[in-house]
């Protein structure tokens, strides 16, 4: 009898009871009943049932979907006592549904509103790439980041609202598929912002990414992404090259690369013209700064709207550089959101005119590498390269092509069109087939 689920649950389980203590990606283990799960499913395929897309995928969660039985914390003091899920985020209920065994819970920025990965109120856990020095890990999604990243387990569920997926996948060196905003469901999720919040797959790699977003897109969801195909065969689409495409390449001038970043990025553009590719240089309908500062304070308004009475409370038991964030909220007037709504829509359409021209842009995830947690600037934010997808309505995809000096993974983004995820894992697989490097982290 194959015990496919039972051997890869004790092995993340192992990794996770060896190495999470100094990681602190998890904030919950259930190992009996991911053990208990994984002996159902193998006693399933022994009875002779088809063994699920994601048999014997270990997964994570990040902690502020629902996984019933537990406690949803939101990485806030304000949930403690909170009550334990009722049942399973929907997300959760298609990825068991599939096969997947889930491991825990991970780690979150307070409420999903910090792009850095750090939390003041429950401790930030550590990019494993480097475990001399405290590296962020990357936000909000920073402990599924750090778990994936380490080998804890081969996958885990993100959410990205203005970059949380793509920058622990970039800061941790692993794929991070930010999926078009409504295509998967949010149901079992704490809001930030309902416009732009997006569930998505955080893996090792670009097939299991593809094999994730296959298992947690529901009919309606395949035939946006056209049709049912990719349902049946999530893995085909990934070997069919890209030759012939057309990259955009948008002006950057005025954005500060990291020397390594900046080499690893034009590496990447000689790869993919390599693979047959052609760049077209291209432009947003505003500077990409603007949507970075724009999208902040579009979220901080409605983290305002969904938490006013936490930021509000007094004494407070939010930490401060998120309580700041949100606080900054309750100043934008509602003559801004309606001409930013109105901005919003002209800028989609200007967009989706530019992808008349090309099939996909090449950015970097980040403009740089992971710093430490004493150098970085809690006060900025790294999601120059994420918010203008989130913005624009678009799909994006961060995945590692190669390393700092320091030896710190440096990721690289693939932007495509809404609904076209399929595409962007296309080009993603292509890359990673060619890029002439594994990427991971030397755990044992």
């Amino acid at each position: 009898m194959s015990n496919l689920s039972q051997t890869a649950i004790e092995q993340s389980l192992d990794r996770i009871a060896r190495h999470n203590p100094a990681l602190h990606a998890f904030v919950t283990v259930v190992p009996e009943h991911a053990r208990a799960l994984a002996r159902h499913e193998d006693a399933l395929t022994a009875l002779g049932r088809p063994p699920g897309l994601l048999a014997g995928l270990v997964v994570a969660i990040k902690d502020i979907i629902d996984v019933a039985g537990l406690p949803t914390g939101g990485g806030s003091f304000t949930r403690d006592g909170a009550a334990p899920a009722a049942r399973d985020a929907l997300v959760v209920q298609r990825l068991r549904a599939a096969g997947a065994v889930v491991a825990g819970k991970t780690h979150t920025v307070e409420y999903a509103f910090g792009g850095w990965g750090t939390n003041v109120s429950k401790g930030t856990p550590h990019n494993p790439w480097d475990m001399q020095n405290h590296r962020v890990p990357g936000g909000s999604s920073s402990g599924s980041g750090v778990a994936v990243g380490a080998g804890l387990v081969p996958a885990a569920l993100g959410t990205d609202t203005g970059g949380s997926i793509r920058i622990p996948a970039s800061f941790c060196g692993i794929v991070g598929l930010k999926t078009t905003a409504g295509l998967l469901s949010n149901e079992g999720v704490l809001p930030l912002s309902t416009r732009f919040d997006t569930v998505g797959p955080m893996t090792r790699t670009v097939a299991d990414a593809a094999k994730m977003l296959a298992a947690l897109a529901g009919e309606g969801a395949h035939r946006m992404m056209g049709g049912a195909a990719f349902a049946a065969d999530p893995l085909a689409p990934l070997s069919r090259g890209i030759a012939g495409l057309r990259v955009g390449m948008l002006n950057i001038d005025g954005i500060a690369l990291h020397p390594d970043t900046a080499r690893v990025f034009t590496a990447t553009q000689a790869l993919l013209q390599k693979l047959g590719a052609t760049l077209v240089p291209v432009s947003l309908p505003r500077p990409m700064p603007a949507y970075l500062g724009a999208l902040g304070q579009w979220i901080a308004a409605d983290g305002y709207r969904v938490y006013g009475d936490l930021v509000d409370a007094e004494p407070n038991r939010l930490g401060a550089p998120v309580r700041g964030r949100m606080l900054t909220g309750q100043h934008v007037s509602a003559a801004w959101l309606v001409a930013e709504q109105e901005r919003q829509a002209a800028d989609i359409a200007a967009t989706a005119e530019l992808f008349t021209s090309v099939d996909c842009l090449l950015t970097p995830a980040s403009a740089f590498p992971a710093p430490t947690v004493a150098e970085h600037d809690e006060d900025t934010s790294p999601a120059t390269f994420t918010r203008f997808v989130n913005y624009l309505d678009l799909a994006g995809i961060a995945l590692p092509m190669g390393l700092s000096g320091e030896g710190l993974p440096v990721g690289m983004q693939i932007v495509v069109p809404g609904f076209c995820e399929v595409r962007a894992l296309r080009i993603a697989a292509a890359l990673e087939a060619a890029r002439g490097m594994a990427i991971e982290v030397a755990f044992t």
